[in-house]
């Protein structure tokens, strides 16, 4: 199992520490189960991205607390006690012993004693860096702790005047990817690409949605991912048209395209990976236009990354790039600059050409800052999706256009000198039919081995009731 290593936990807290002014703090909370249904039966517990990113922690109802130039310790947890009735039923916890052990904090407090404490970290600070406005009952928590604190004011205590929001400090580093994240992001990748693959040499007419999404996600939890990264789409004819359809209950036609949009969660990790096939394993004319326009911009964003390269020359090149190819196809009429102009691709292209990843799948950065568009940086990581989508009945579109959905999503990180693709799994014309025919030649030599095994126990009882009949 890959993970990240507690040195890095560390680097990372002492890297945004350094980051805030004199006489602050930092707090930063952790997840909290989620009820489900009934009275104990909670949803699968996943831990705050920016919790974990700085912690490693995987425990709910817990608080960060950074304290810079703190003579007492830097780094204070709040987290939950050892219980062993407790454990029994719901696992091991680190306690406050095991906060300190194995995760590398200077102090530990019991979590039920965080109010009644927080008002004491707060005297002779300045600041108070958190994450605004994300959790209510925390946001309470910090006002009340504030309003404690600026009681002692009077008797010569300095409260803190300053909220700030963490996000634009924290969500800056995340942005850029550690070794370790990548080698764990290219893990994540590599398991959700295979099970594409399996994906695609599974499906058959007839089958429905949802057994190919049972397969993508049985070979992910098969293999490490303890959890998807998002809902699996998995669109067939008109549903791939709908961009996050999750309902995943229609049956498969014989003459669909099938997208699937799934990733799995190594270690928090998201992979994002789109692929669009044919039911029957072959392209057919309109689906092979439309989706050798969707490829070819797919290759074009992808040669144009390096570091340096601005976002919306991206976007810019591939609205231009689906344009072109919906006219040559004649989904679209006139001159291709005032098509772009009057946005005119929108009815069949309505989102943008990919996203930050990382511990979200759509993770922390800014797409733009002070108006200005960032230049990709090495080691940001982040996905290359471009798609078209001709719904039924779109004004204007012929009839044979119709319930065609494609896109095609990879995830790249940016190296020093352009980008490496983490995705593997097939995404031409040819590799797809190869290997959805490959599928069909498996499937043709197990029925032969089952009619030459059945002809064979035939004929073995054939002989052994004339054997017997001489008898």
């Amino acid at each position: 199992m890959l993970t990240i290593s507690q040195q890095e936990f560390a680097q990372r807290r002492q890297r945004l520490m350094a980051q805030l002014p004199p006489n602050s703090i930092a707090l930063i909370p952790a997840a909290t189960e989620i009820l489900r249904n009934g009275f104990d039966n909670t949803f699968q517990f996943r831990q705050n991205s920016d919790f974990w990113y700085l912690t490693g922690f995987n425990e709910p109802d817990a608080v960060l607390v950074l304290i810079p130039q703190r003579a007492e310790g830097e780094v204070v947890l709040f987290n939950r006690p050892t219980d062993p009735k407790a454990e029994i039923w719901t696992g091991r916890r680190a306690g406050q012993v095991g906060a300190c052990r194995d995760f590398g904090m200077n102090e530990a407090f019991l979590i039920d004693t965080f109010d009644e404490k927080l008002p004491e970290f707060f005297k002779d600070k300045t600041a108070v860096y958190y994450p605004i406005g994300r959790n209510m009952h925390f946001d309470r928590q910090i006002l009340k702790a504030m309003n404690r604190a600026r009681a002692g004011v009077r008797r010569g205590a300095t409260a803190p005047n300053n909220f700030c929001n963490l996000d634009a400090l924290l969500h800056t580093m995340r942005v850029v990817k550690s070794e370790q994240e990548i080698v764990i992001m290219q893990k994540a990748n590599d398991i959700s690409s295979e099970a594409h693959r399996l994906a695609m040499r599974s499906c058959q007419p007839g089958q429905y949605e949802y057994e190919l999404e049972a397969i993508i996600r049985g070979h992910c939890y098969k293999h490490g991912c303890r959890d998807m990264a998002y809902g699996a789409i998995v669109g067939a004819g008109e549903n791939a048209c709908i961009l996050h359809y999750v309902t995943n209950t229609a049956q498969i036609k014989e003459n669909d395209l099938i997208l699937i949009d799934a990733g799995g969660e190594y270690e928090n990790y998201a992979s994002d990976i789109t692929r669009t096939f044919p039911a029957n394993g072959r392209f057919q004319g309109e689906q092979k236009a439309i989706y050798e326009i969707v490829l070819d911009t797919q290759l074009k964003l992808l040669a144009l990354l390096k570091p340096g390269l601005n976002w919306d020359v991206i976007q810019q090149t591939c609205r231009r790039s689906l344009t072109e190819g919906l006219v040559d196809v004649g989904l679209l009429q006139g001159n291709v600059d005032s098509l772009l102009e009057q946005q005119a691709y929108t009815p069949f292209y309505m989102h943008l050409f990919g996203h930050y990843l990382g511990l979200d799948t759509h993770d922390a950065g800014s797409y733009k800052e002070n108006g200005q568009w960032p230049g990709l940086a090495p080691n940001m990581v982040f996905t290359i999706e471009p798609g078209l989508y001709i719904s039924a009945n779109t004004p204007g579109v012929d009839e044979r256009w119709w319930n065609i959905g494609v896109r095609i999503e990879d995830n790249v990180v940016i190296t020093q000198d352009g980008h490496r693709n983490l995705t593997t799994a097939p995404k031409t014309v040819a590799d797809i039919e190869a290997l959805m025919r490959d599928q069909d030649v498996q499937a043709a030599i197990h029925d032969m081995q089952s009619i030459k095994k059945v002809k064979s126990v035939n004929s073995e009882t054939i002989n052994k009731s004339i054997a017997e009949g001489r008898k």
